[in-house]
């Protein structure tokens, strides 16, 4: 139907007759000549029609409006001279329209397109119109070419693709499973996916060596900017692999990935720091570093001090630690209430920060005059407090402080704005985590990544003797600018020691042989040592698009609330297609209303 697309005629073409066919982006009436841009995927291409040549094909152009999908046969003129457009690439031609075929004519828009839409609700109501927008287009596209880039990149590093069940098991992986009861099997239910990790280990137990998919995986949880019911990951696993073979092979994709999606040159190998480190200075597992507000401890500082919070925290084996958001010393009321409510709901055991700042040369705080003289010279010169500066502190217990003062450094930056026009792709490596961590409500002992990862070597005694809290995992997350883009480990391979760490998490013989007895059985029959990650595609693509929602880069993705507003979905279903799978509803609409009162 076409000879070109939009984007492709060039001076080189002038002469020649083509065929165009597109939508109308724009049409404008120059005194009886229209001038229309004919839009396809791939641009802009302006046609010209003059009264004077063909005035039936005139005539027939004076009724197209935006959206408009239509086919222009004519002959590639060039521009006169100060009309051309050199914000297009076809900016330097134009079409002399011979032909017009309307294919379909366009109803009234329920919103412009080429304006931003704040409304949300209405843009995934009209999703098939949102994504016709450049900007959609061309997040739509970058996500194509960037999962093309890492199919490339494993089918080059001997990887098989190969696909693994939706309709499976529940596992583990620490959200809700979405279930899909079963006709043929009554009163039995499938899992969708959290993550193919079982099958995946399975693999290697098979011999495969090599594995990796663009998994689609579900998980029924509480939505946000980063996060989908359904989403999709780059799943990879290899035997006969250690830690560093996978951190390598990862960094390669990552910056294969970005280099062709975004012209980027990712230097490798990328930092590397530990859980610990990482928690300690900047209050996250997924730091940000692209800002250098860093959490400083303060306990050489108030040693000695007498000021009677941070003397009980210290003599109870806690921490007194500080950020300094330099220049912030001007925040707002509004701010500062945001910062306080942040705080508490990072476990902030009173109502408000504890500060200091300093403005027109003074020292203002609640807390100042309860310092020495030395302890203010010392906090001075440790944090580096100038003109402007404002400092945060937090006393308590280490993990406490370090999330309280992680999540206000995190919202300092976004207030002072240091990210808002940072080009910088801070990747960052972040090891040795934790393997297990303690339930406080409870009081069980639950898996930091999932219970497959492997202890550290140095470690597995200190499993085996019960010191939970100080086993570290072989287990790697993979971080750019504050989101984490993935994370793996190296897997356990043997029955024992997964028997062991099913224990440890409170599951029982008799419930292993239930929910993973195929799995400790393939351990039985020669297992290799394997290892592997899993990567958020569609947090690549968010982040590689320069968006800060992943709703941004999917084609047709849930809102909110989890619902699909175009699809209607999720939606009833009649009483027969319950009873076809033996499933009966007992939810009641609160909205419905009552039931008539019987007469008297």
């Amino acid at each position: 139907m076409r000879s070109h697309h939009c984007n492709q005629l060039r001076e080189s073409h002038v002469g020649e007759t083509v065929t165009l066919i597109g939508w109308v982006n724009s049409a404008r009436d120059h005194g009886g000549v229209i001038f229309i841009d004919l839009r396809d995927r791939e641009g802009l291409t302006q046609c010209v029609f003059h009264p004077e040549e063909n005035p039936e094909v005139a005539k027939l152009s004076h009724t197209l409006r935006e959206e408009d999908v239509v086919q222009v046969t004519g002959v590639v003129s060039k521009r006169l001279e100060g009309t051309t457009n050199d914000r297009i690439g076809t900016g330097a031609i134009e079409i002399t329209a011979k032909q017009l075929n309307i294919v379909n004519k366009a109803d009234v828009l329920p919103f412009q397109l080429d304006k931003e839409l704040s409304n949300e609700d209405i843009r995934m109501k009209y999703r098939y119109l949102d994504l016709r927008r450049p900007r959609m287009n061309k997040n739509i596209r970058l996500r194509s070419v960037i999962t093309s880039a890492a199919r490339r990149f494993l089918d080059e590093s001997g990887f098989y693709e190969i696909e693994t069940p939706i309709l499976s098991n529940p596992t583990p992986e620490g959200a809700r499973d979405f279930l899909v009861p079963s006709r043929l099997n009554p009163g039995r239910f499938y899992a969708l996916p959290q993550a193919p990790q079982q099958y995946k280990q399975l693999m290697m137990v098979a011999g495969l060596e090599k594995y990796y998919q663009i998994a689609r995986c579900f998980r029924d949880e509480d939505l946000r900017a980063d996060r989908q019911p359904e989403f999709t990951q780059i799943d990879l696993e290899a035997s006969f692999v250690n830690q560093d073979d996978i951190i390598a092979l990862v960094e390669g994709l990552l910056a294969s990935m970005f280099k062709t999606g975004l012209g980027l040159d990712v230097p490798t190998p990328f930092p590397r720091m530990t859980y610990q480190d990482a928690m300690d200075i900047y209050g996250s597992d997924k730091p940000d570093t692209r800002y250098d507000i860093k959490i400083t401890d303060l306990g050489d500082v108030f040693a000695a001090t007498e000021f009677k919070i941070f003397r009980g925290t210290l003599d109870s084996g806690g921490v007194v630690r500080a950020i300094n958001a330099k220049g912030f010393a001007c925040v707002t009321t509004g701010q500062m209430n945001r910062l306080n409510e942040i705080a508490i709901q990072a476990g902030l055991p009173v109502k408000t920060l504890a500060f200091i700042k300093k403005e027109n040369g003074e020292f203002k705080s609640p807390l100042w005059k309860f310092f020495t003289d030395a302890e203010k010279d010392a906090l001075v010169a440790k944090m580096n407090i100038e003109e402007g500066d404002i400092v945060f502190f937090g006393a308590g217990a280490r993990d406490t402080v370090s999330t309280i003062l992680g999540r206000v450094r995190t919202e300092c930056a976004d207030m002072l704005e240091l990210t808002k026009d940072s080009k910088a792709y801070n990747f960052l490596w972040v090891v040795d985590f934790p393997l297990l961590a303690h339930d406080e409500e409870t009081g069980e002992w639950v898996a930091v990544h999932h219970p497959f990862t492997r202890p550290n070597a140095e470690d597995v005694a200190k499993l085996e003797a019960g010191d939970y809290a100080n086993v570290r995992a072989c287990a790697y997350d993979v971080v750019l600018n504050g989101y984490e883009l993935g994370g793996g480990s190296i897997r356990i391979h043997e029955k024992d020691l997964q028997a062991k760490m099913f224990e440890v998490l409170g599951v029982g013989p008799e419930e292993q042989e239930i929910k993973f007895g195929h799995i400790l059985d393939a351990f039985r029959f020669g297992a290799p040592p394997h290892g592997g990650l899993a990567l958020g595609l569609d947090r690549i693509a968010m982040l590689a698009a320069g968006e800060d929602s992943i709703r941004e880069v999917i084609a047709f993705p849930k809102n909110n609330k989890g619902a699909d507003l175009m699809a209607h979905s999720p939606c009833q279903i009649d009483f027969k297609q319950l009873r076809e799978v033996y499933v009966q509803s007992t939810w009641k609409d609160p909205k419905a209303a009552a039931p008539a009162a019987a007469p008297q």
